[in-house]
């Protein structure tokens, strides 16, 4: 069994994937984590050096090597549903979660990170606004099931998935 996280930064994939995989007793990956351990930097000076289009080329790598992995919880990137490749490896290879909030909450639980390269911009609520506006009609096709994380706790969120699995 395998479990996807999708969702927009700051939605919480990591912190519930986490959680998640402690409960079912399953690995727990991270894939900004993993492209940031194969480039050996960050995320931010992948986007800086690479561009944005070089980090997509190197997130859809790490996405197909790790959606063929079994029995894991993977939390992944705000844009991995961007590129049609990496929506296919997902829909076909574990269960997808979309993690949705409302824009004032992802505001609210970005506004202290400095490792979100796509935030780096005078209006985050702008720029959060409009990833929304574009992502989600692909979150949404992509995923077997939604949960609005707004205002809900880790436990209660890890309760509804949970729930939802037992079914």
């Amino acid at each position: 069994m395998n479990i996807f996280l999708i969702g927009p930064m700051g939605v919480g994939k990591t912190t519930i994937g986490h959680y998640l995989s402690d409960h079912l007793k399953l690995d727990f990956i991270d894939s900004d984590h993993e492209i940031e351990k194969q480039a050996g930097v960050t995320i931010p000076m992948i986007f800086e050096f690479e561009s944005e289009l070089g980090f997509r080329r190197r997130e859809r790598a790490v996405i197909n090597e790790l959606t063929q992995q079994n029995n894991i919880v993977l939390s992944t990137g705000g844009g991995v549903v961007l590129d049609k490749n990496n929506r296919r490896y997902l829909k076909k290879r574990g269960y997808v979660i979309y993690l949705s909030a409302s824009v004032n909450e992802l505001l609210e639980r970005t506004s202290h990170s400095h490792n979100r390269p796509l935030l780096q911009t005078g209006n985050p609520r702008e720029k959060i606004t409009n990833l929304l506006a574009e992502r989600h009609p692909l979150y949404k096709m992509t995923s077997d099931y939604i949960i609005d994380t707004t205002q809900k706790s880790i436990r209660q969120v890890i309760k509804l998935i949970l729930g939802h699995l037992k079914k």
